[in-house]
Parts: structure tokens; sequence; C-alpha cells
């Protein structure tokens, strides 16, 4: 265990991060169809769970590894980084349970549809982060999840000035717009993890 596990560690990078799009598309499927089933988000508890332990693997072996592919600080802040995410895509389909709010808006969908595309750009990004010899495809992949980390903020600004124009209620305001911050925060945890990839990127390329 002191000598390198660079496949390891990389295996278990991209597991995260595509553990983290799966969680995307299951809140974009929940929001679309059943925000108050159990079912539905039992399963993105599950992924979160899972996002956990995969963390808790990729730090384990960090402290039984002497010589790492990348430096150890770097590798603990992308998988932590990663972990955020998940933290808050379940929380915005928790709170959406929790809180009982009365209906799903279209921005509400739009909002989902985008941090889709973000995690899969962040999934693409960590898959190619074992050949840092495409580092100019991999710069490219975070100036792509920075871009539609921009459109995650005027999608959210967009949801939010709907929500105070047709909303009435005191309460679902604040309740409504508690999840479209959360939702939002996600996409800016996509954006952490862009600037930790290319922080590697530059580096080690």
């Amino acid at each position: 265990m002191l000598f390198p596990k660079g496949k390891e560690f990389f295996e278990r990078i991209d597991l995260i991060a595509q553990n983290v799009l799966e969680s995307a598309k299951a809140l974009q499927d929940f929001i679309a169809n059943s925000p108050t089933s159990a079912a539905k988000l039992k399963v993105l508890e599950d992924k979160e769970h899972e996002g956990d332990r995969l963390t808790h693997d990729v730090i384990e072996l960090l402290n039984k590894t002497f010589i790492t592919p990348l430096d150890r600080e770097d590798i603990h802040e992308l998988v932590s980084a990663m972990d955020d995410i998940l933290d808050y895509i379940f929380g915005s389909a928790d709170r959406m349970v929790l809180y009982k709010i009365p209906y799903i808006s279209d921005e509400f969908k739009a909002l989902s549809r985008v941090l889709v595309r973000t995690a899969e750009e962040v999934a693409k990004a960590a898959l190619r982060l074992k050949d840092l010899k495409n580092s100019q495809m991999i710069l490219a992949q975070c100036i792509e999840i920075n871009r539609m980390e921009n459109e995650a903020d005027e999608a959210h600004r967009h949801a939010v000035a709907m929500l105070f124009e047709k909303e009435k209620d005191p309460v679902n305001i604040i309740k409504i717009k508690e999840i479209l911050d959360h939702m939002e925060t996600a996409t800016d945890r996509c954006e952490d993890v862009a600037n930790v990839i290319e922080s590697i990127v530059l580096k080690n390329a």
C-alpha cells in the first residue's frame, strides 16, 4: 500500500463523478414526474450515501498510500467538492418533500436540466484526469463547466423573478426560493470541481 496506486484512485474518482451525474438525472426525473414520491426520494438518498462511502474510500486510500498519482491535497479537495454536489442535490429533493411545496414550476425543470448538463461535463472532465496528456481537452471541459454555471445562475435568477411575480403566499415564496437556491448551489459546487481540476492540470501537465 506504500506504492503508487494511480489506477485505483482514478477509478474511484470516476465512480464518484458518475454518481454525481446519476444523482442529477434522478433529481431531474423527481422534479419532472414525482416530486412527492418517497421511492424516488429514496433513490436520491441512496446516491448521496453512496457518494459518502466512495469519498470515504478515497480518503482511506490516501491515508494508506505513500505515493499518490496527484497531490493528495488535490485528490482530497476534488472528491470533497464532488460530494458537496451530491449533498445539495439530495437536499433539494428532500426539501420538496419536507416543505410540501404546492407545485413544480417550469423554472424548476429548466434549472434541473442545466444541472444535469453541468454534471455531464464534470463526469467527462473527471474521467479524463487519468490522462493528463489531454490537458487542453480537460481545460476546455472546465471552461464549459464554468459556462454552464453561468447559465444556471441565469436560470436561477429567472426562476426567482417568476416566483416573486406569480406567488402571493409569503410562506411558499420562502420554501420555494430555498429549494431553488439549493439547486443553484449544486451548480456552484460543480464550478468548484472544475476549479480543482483546472489546478490539477496546470500543476501536472
